[in-house]
């Protein structure tokens, strides 16, 4: 960060001194947006086609006094908004955004891919832009144009990256779903946006079994008629069998594809700052899963600064982020090709059951820098026992980043003592919704156990009580009140923009509401106690879910756990929490009591349950989070809208009709 504030405040007198507080320069980055990312575009060193001006933009930020859905003109088709006036970034900017990803040239390692099975492969610079230009130019022969969709159901396999990248030298728009989602759950998501081309796999493998695709790619296949070509990639097999893909109708090997873009050059369409680049999707857990645009430009300056910027990260480091192309990190991910980084990707259980310590194993064996992983895989290694530090060189790993849950305490704890002893370890928070982070990783601060470290820069956000007011020491909802380049440009079939307002601007106006229950600390820091709608409300006093996982999880008995409040007639909740038992140990009435303690001392009475249940396992969304909503629902009798939106549906019967918790 020190050489950033040294260059912004060359360019900019008013700027903080480059000594002075993190503060300062967050208050700063802030309140003068045009100059913060500006100065942004110059770290990133943009690779674009210059403006008619002497900058490569006329303006880096207009509209931007007021926080609403961005003005994005036709540039989303049927996507495309009101037009109303709001924030627009970098008007007149041109560029590519692949072709920011792909600038490096030589032999270095682009990516390294590994999997469950033990398989490895590495593609350099050069070999990975061949494959883009090849698969690019087969997509141009098919006829893909600026504003196509092309959509992947993939492992995470480098052919997966390749597609991406292909799509975005076109100048079309990639989506992509994990295979673990069901025919159903990807037929919400892609039906609704139409692809062209759709890239498959043949199958693949998750805690040592075999898993097929192409079954669900004949249904996929068959209910979306725009789809004009399936491409078929090897991944449990060397090769595609010729009778393999009976019945997939417009189909053909990723090589036989590829072949058609052989001898083609990598271009890149040059194209507004804000055209869409990926249409990435919301959980779905309470209908149709909503389609949010996002945009080149505000994609790649946004995680260029959290990876340069908040991580530390550099030309020729690794990175490795546990995930899979369902879920968002896997395209922030991809993102730090831009820094020149290495990306390591890995696909399958996270802990095999012949190898639980794969993923530690694979930081050491690759030299990884910056480890991604989920609050839930931390909690579980200890539990497991497992000591990483002891049994693997992990002298290169200087960063870990764990999201998708808060993290906590006891967690960081762990990592301090049996991971990697000084390790830089932060919890992030960010979503879907804006492609990155609102609270990150911060290398000029110190780590306070349990919260995450700061703010990122440029993101004013700010945490409010119900009447907008802003809370300090004490949880509330939390929110953005300025414009941010990475907003999406758009959802998909909004044309008037209603279903993007009353995603995030209902609630206050002209103020983003993100839907996570947080609070700033004296440190000023962040605390995720949940999400805002499964907020807790016994007695009156709202409590967030965090904070009753905190104290639970941390008990070696249990695996995991979900807590719900179930209404009563008086209008009051009580609080009933769930537990799933690791093998070896039942819950009795002592180790009720205990956990009642436990809560109680470390909480408040508020937070203890009333009722505490055993169940087999917890339902959970694809991208592997805990779903509150389903299991408070299942329990009051209502109808799960949406199970295909689940990765176990089936779990939803340990809650359903209960008779321990009829009134």
């Amino acid at each position: 960060m020190g050489r950033f504030f040294r260059q912004s405040k060359a360019a900019h007198p008013a700027a903080p001194d480059p000594l002075a507080s993190y503060d300062e320069w967050h208050r700063w980055s802030v309140e003068n947006p045009a100059a913060f990312w500006g100065e942004i575009w110059q770290l990133c060193d943009i690779v674009g086609a210059a403006s008619t001006g002497a900058l490569p933009w006329l303006a880096v930020l207009e509209g931007g006094d007021v926080m609403q859905p961005p003005a994005v003109g036709d540039a989303v088709g049927d996507a495309v908004g009101d037009g109303a006036p709001g924030p627009r970034w970098f008007r007149g900017a041109q560029l590519n955004y692949a072709e920011n990803l792909l600038r490096f040239t030589g032999d270095a390692t682009a990516i390294i891919a590994t999997d469950e099975r033990g398989r490895r492969r590495e593609l350099s610079r050069d070999a990975l832009r061949s494959q883009v230009a090849r698969v690019a130019g087969a997509l141009r022969a098919a006829g893909i144009q600026p504003g196509d969709r092309v959509a992947g159901f993939l492992p995470n396999i480098p052919e997966a990256v390749v597609a991406a990248l292909a799509t975005a030298a076109c100048g079309a728009i990639w989506s992509s779903c994990s295979p673990d989602f069901g025919t159903n759950g990807v037929l919400d998501r892609f039906g609704q946006i139409a692809p062209r081309v759709l890239f498959v796999a043949d199958g693949y493998t998750y805690a040592g079994k075999a898993i097929d695709c192409l079954n669900r790619a004949r249904e996929i296949a068959a209910a979306i008629p725009s789809i004009a070509h399936v491409v078929v990639i090897p991944f449990l097999g060397d090769a595609i069998a010729p009778e393999a893909l009976a019945g997939l109708r417009d189909s053909m090997s990723f090589e036989s594809f590829a072949a058609r873009g052989a001898g083609a050059a990598l271009e890149f369409e040059q194209l507004p700052f804000d055209h869409p680049l990926y249409v990435m999707y919301s959980s779905g857990t309470t209908g149709l899963p909503k389609c949010l645009v996002h945009g080149a430009g505000g994609t790649l300056l946004q995680i260029f600064k959290e990876h340069r910027l908040h991580i530390d990260l550099g030309d020729g480091d690794r990175i490795f982020y546990f995930t899979t192309c369902g879920w968002m990190m896997w395209n922030w991910l991809v993102n730090a090709l831009a820094t020149g980084a290495t990306i390591v990707l890995y696909d399958g259980a996270p802990m095999p059951p012949v190898a639980p310590m794969t993923l530690w194993q694979l930081a050491a064996d690759e030299r990884v820098q910056v480890f991604g992983t989920s609050a839930k895989f931390i909690a579980l290694s200890e539990k497991e026992g497992m000591s990483p530090a002891s049994k693997c060189d992990l002298s290169a790993l200087h960063t870990i980043l764990s999201t998708g849950s808060p993290l906590a305490p006891a967690g960081y704890d762990y990592v301090a003592r049996d991971v990697r002893p000084g390790v830089h370890l932060a919890s992030i928070s960010g979503g879907t919704d804006i492609i990155s982070c609102f609270a990150l990783a911060n290398p000029c601060l110190p780590v306070w156990r349990g919260e995450l470290q700061s703010r990122g820069l440029g993101m004013a956000v700010d945490v409010f009580d119900a009447d907008g007011t802003p809370l300090r020491g004490a949880p509330g909802e939390l929110v953005c009140t300025r414009p941010f380049p990475s907003m999406p440009v758009a959802f998909w079939n909004d044309p008037d923009g209603a279903k993007y307002r009353a995603a995030y601007f209902d609630f206050y106006p002209s103020v983003w509401r993100h839907g996570d229950w947080a609070e700033i600390t004296v440190h000023d820091g962040l605390v995720i106690h949940g999400r805002s709608d499964a907020t807790l409300n016994p007695g009156g006093v709202r409590i967030g879910t965090a904070e009753i996982y905190r104290q639970v999880d941390e008990m070696p008995e249990i695996v995991e756990s979900v807590v719900i409040g179930q209404e009563q007639g008086d209008d009051d909740v009580r609080v009933v929490l769930f537990v799933r038992m690791r093998e070896g140990f039942t819950l009795d009435e002592p180790l009720r009591d205990r956990i009642r303690r436990r809560i109680r001392e470390h909480t408040s009475p508020h937070h203890v349950p009333r009722v505490i249940l055993a169940v087999d396992d917890i339902p959970r969304t694809i991208s592997g989070k805990i779903t509150e909503l389903a299991v408070r629902d299942v329990v009051h009798g209502r109808e799960v809208k949406n199970t295909d939106a689940l990765a176990n549906p089936r779990a939803l019967a340990h809650f359903r009709d209960r008779p321990e918790l009829r009134m």
